[in-house]
């Protein structure tokens, strides 16, 4: 086990962060953890990291203190806000880092695989804020860590660059290793993450792979061509509308198809889709 949280309360203050949590990250894959603004997700990063210690409980790094300066080595972390010295450059800061490790990656590899070869001998006061949180997270991986922790690592990306990312993450844990991320962006959890860790209110409300978090919730999208105005209809928990479509969410939808054809409702185009993560965390979240 690379890290371990068990029963873990962490306060600030009046203010209960994390309400005794236990998290077992195992060697290997992409473990995503959601949750919304205020969940605790970031103080669960620091307590793992050594950055904070908790109010109760036990966190375990390598099987030991986190704040081991030893077992804090063999982590990469970037936190949701860096600063980086605004006059050196890209490939001095890569270098700057490098020199903490015995065997860190050649600096090149680390360029390539971040899409920072162009701007390396750029000062970092001079790049733009996506280029600055591209460095941020490449420095994550100069050490060779077996465990890294990205704290909403594509914040400020564009597009391109958020996918950049992805491939470089999905490589890192293709070659053995581990990465531990929090994400505001769903669509990034889904592309990434073997697990899903759903926090809320200071606890962890579900903890499986993607499809078992859908599951869990069980609701499906039917969407059809029909009137603007439906009859009223049991089972169903939300209704949108968007490019002509009707979707209904409800967690029985062969029940529901069955209701439209006696309710004489006329539609065209049905399609029955499991839900989304995001409806699947809205729903666990209560949110």
């Amino acid at each position: 086990m690379l890290a371990r949280t068990v029963e873990v309360s962490r306060r600030y203050g009046d203010t209960l962060a994390l309400d005794r949590v236990s998290l077992e990250i195992p060697s290997g894959g992409v473990v995503g953890m959601l949750g919304p603004n205020g969940a605790g997700k970031s103080t669960l990063i620091n307590l793992l990291v050594g950055l904070r210690r908790p109010t109760s409980g036990t966190v375990e790094l390598f099987g030991g203190d986190p704040r081991d300066p030893a077992r804090r080595r063999q982590i990469g972390v970037t936190p949701q806000e860096t600063g980086l010295p605004s006059t050196l450059r890209v490939r001095e800061c890569l270098e700057f880092v490098a020199r903490h490790f015995p065997d860190a990656v050649p600096q090149k590899q680390i360029l390539d695989r971040f899409g920072l070869t162009e701007v390396a001998g750029r000062q970092t006061g001079g790049l733009s804020g996506g280029q600055k949180r591209r460095l941020a997270v490449a420095l994550a991986f100069v050490g060779r860590p077996r465990l890294v922790f990205l704290d909403e690592p594509t914040t400020g990306l564009d597009v391109q660059a958020r996918r950049a990312l992805w491939d470089a993450v999905r490589a890192f844990a293709d070659e053995g290793g581990t990465v531990v991320l929090t994400s505001h962006y769903l669509e990034e959890i889904e592309a990434l993450a073997d697990r899903v860790v759903v926090v809320g209110h200071g606890r962890i409300l579900a903890d499986d792979t993607v499809d078992a978090i859908r599951s869990m919730v069980g609701i499906h999208r039917v969407s059809l061509h029909a009137p603007d105005a439906l009859p009223e209809l049991p089972g169903v928990v939300g209704v949108e509308h968007a490019d002509g479509r009707t979707s209904l969410l409800t967690p029985d939808a062969d029940q529901l198809v069955r209701d439209l054809v006696r309710a004489g409702v006329p539609f065209r185009g049905l399609q029955v889709q499991p839900t989304t993560l995001e409806e699947a965390f809205l729903t666990l979240t209560g949110k």
